[in-house]
């Protein structure tokens, strides 16, 4: 009988120690925390590219998600400026690569990466911001026809097109370069600067003024029956006529059939009318300058014989 009780007491011993029967006799169970799963890191989702391609400089944004603040974007090896600008936007800009296509992708300060995507990294295309002077005189010379291209992304190799047409340049930094313009007609012109890579700025305009100007009129020498008159101003041209009071007088230095007057061509800058009057007496009379292409200079007053 003492040998029974002895294994009822053992065994309800062994009962309380597996079921946790507390001192009250009552199962109170054992509390065993369980094994908690890691979680895993969210990917990084790329929905879109926009734009796709751009040159160095140019800002990408990347919509998605799983982005963070040290996300970073990565253009081939290249590491590029990059930013998070929102809970599903990510931006960088492209950097100062050669152009070609590129391994685009974006990694996470855990080491999480996306989905690698291709990029084309266009050529630096220049651009044109002034021209100075933007205006030249047609009969300009020298250093009054170097004009000064300012802008930005000019590179060794650039050029210059004028009118479509490369003409000899000289870059001075990556923001300007300089050229000669050529001897074309008066108007408005096109030019344009071009990367080695064969990429232009867009065009922007060049206007040469071929309009003549008289600027002075005066008393040159006297001779028996006739004297110079200077005409001084900008513009003219060789065929150049002079009207005085509505009376034509041709250019060339030859005087019209039955016509004592005439006018002398000297320079762009300067005509000589050679004036016969018909008694010394001072009078006023309009006098205007015209070009053979027609274009006409404004109509001043002179007093002389």
């Amino acid at each position: 009988m003492s040998h029974r009780f002895i294994m009822i007491a053992l065994l309800f011993c062994f009962l309380s120690a597996e079921t946790g029967f507390g001192a009250n006799g009552r199962a109170e169970g054992i509390h065993r925390q369980a094994p908690q799963k890691n979680e895993k890191a969210p990917p990084i989702t790329i929905i879109s590219i926009i734009p796709a391609q751009g040159a160095p400089g140019t800002t990408i944004t990347l919509y998605g998600s799983g982005f963070s603040d040290k996300t970073i974007a990565l253009l081939g090896s290249q590491e590029a400026p990059s930013r998070m600008i929102g809970p599903k936007q990510f931006a960088f800009q492209a950097p100062q690569l050669s152009p070609g296509l590129y391994a685009l992708f974006l990694k996470r300060e855990d080491g999480v990466t996306s989905k690698t995507y291709n990029f084309t990294l266009l050529p630096l295309k220049p651009v044109i911001t002034d021209l100075d002077p933007s205006t030249i005189d047609a009969c300009a010379t020298g250093s009054a026809r170097e004009v000064t291209i300012l802008g930005r992304n000019f590179q060794e190799g650039s050029h210059v097109m004028f009118d479509g047409a490369m003409i000899k340049s000289r870059r001075l930094s990556a923001e300007s370069i300089s050229f000669n313009v050529p001897q074309v007609a008066g108007g408005q012109h096109q030019v344009q600067v071009r990367s080695p890579q064969e990429t232009s700025s867009d065009a922007v305009a060049l206007f040469i003024n071929a309009r003549p100007e008289i600027e002075s009129v005066t008393q040159g020498g006297e001779y028996v029956n006739y004297y110079e008159l200077i005409i001084e101003g900008r513009n003219f041209q060789q065929g150049s006529s002079v009207i005085v009071d509505g009376r034509r007088m041709a250019g060339g230095g030859m005087a019209e059939p039955g016509e004592r007057e005439r006018i002398i061509f000297s320079n762009c800058n300067r005509l000589v009318y050679l004036r016969h009057p018909y008694d010394p007496s001072q009078k006023s009379f309009h006098l205007q300058v015209i070009n053979p292409d027609n274009s006409e200079s404004s109509v001043v007053t002179v007093d002389a014989p």
